[in-house]
């Protein structure tokens, strides 16, 4: 998580971007930025309004986003975003050990590729998918040939949504309400007081904007952020009990 300096820098920096696709008439681009990067950008989103801004990260599912600055409408052209999926994948999968996020991340960042440059890595099975910018996918191509004791090949490939959607498990839970701080505090099975504090410490993000708004009632789709534990989906109501409290439904990503 970036600190209040280099947040500031960033600040700065979005504004550069802005003005620059304004006076040149071109669209320019920021790197992969994180939640808390992208919050930066929220608050001065007003500010940068006049460029055109939008925001992606590969896929839907994407939580590491590129923000653009100018639009279609304004430049009479339309450039796309400098963001490519590849595909690393064992060499020889029945050999091949279990390896998480971590380990393909890990793995990347050994080969000198600096974090801002790769957006996010899906994990399924012993394969993963992971968005970069398009300037290092021939390195990343060329150079990652091993993640732990795995030797593995990286390639280039097009983004369908079964690659790019993470495993989400259906969980069930009883609550007093669907206010965000209770839901969080079942869900990570922790006290009321440490949920309380998520909030305060700017941790806790809903549909990739941070809140501190510990009351907030949940609703259908709503996807939920808790830096250091994870994330899930709220699903719906699903009635009460018959001691008053409610049975609510979640996909907790894995």
């Amino acid at each position: 998580m970036a600190d209040d300096k280099e947040l500031q820098q960033l600040k700065k920096r979005l504004l550069e971007l802005a003005e620059r696709s304004y006076n040149s008439g071109i669209y320019t681009f920021t790197p992969f930025l994180g939640l808390s990067e992208q919050q930066a950008f929220y608050e001065i989103q007003r500010e940068v309004a006049y460029a055109g801004t939008d925001m992606e990260g590969g896929c839907p599912m994407c939580e590491r986003k590129m923000i653009r600055f100018g639009s279609p409408e304004s430049m009479g052209y339309e450039v796309q975003y400098p963001i490519v999926c590849l595909r690393i994948k064992p060499l020889q999968s029945k050999f091949a050990e279990q390896l998480t996020h971590r380990d393909f991340l890990g793995a990347i960042m050994n080969l000198g590729i600096e974090r801002c440059t790769v957006g996010d890595i899906f994990v399924q099975d012993k394969e993963a998918v992971v968005f970069c910018q398009e300037g290092i996918a021939d390195y990343l191509i060329g150079n990652l040939e091993q993640v732990k004791h795995t030797h593995v090949r990286c390639e280039m490939t097009e983004v369908t949504q079964q690659m790019a959607s993470p495993v989400r498990e259906p969980v069930s839970l009883t609550v007093s309400s669907p206010r965000i701080d209770t839901v969080i505090s079942k869900l990570y099975n922790i006290a009321r007081s440490r949920s309380l504090e998520l909030f305060r410490s700017g941790r806790v993000y809903v549909n990739g904007r941070l809140t501190e708004n510990n009351s907030y009632t949940l609703k259908r789709e709503d996807s939920v952020t808790v830096r250091g534990f994870g994330r899930f989906v709220y699903m719906e109501d699903q009635g009460e009990t018959r001691k008053g409290k409610v049975r609510i439904s979640l996909e907790v990503y894995r």
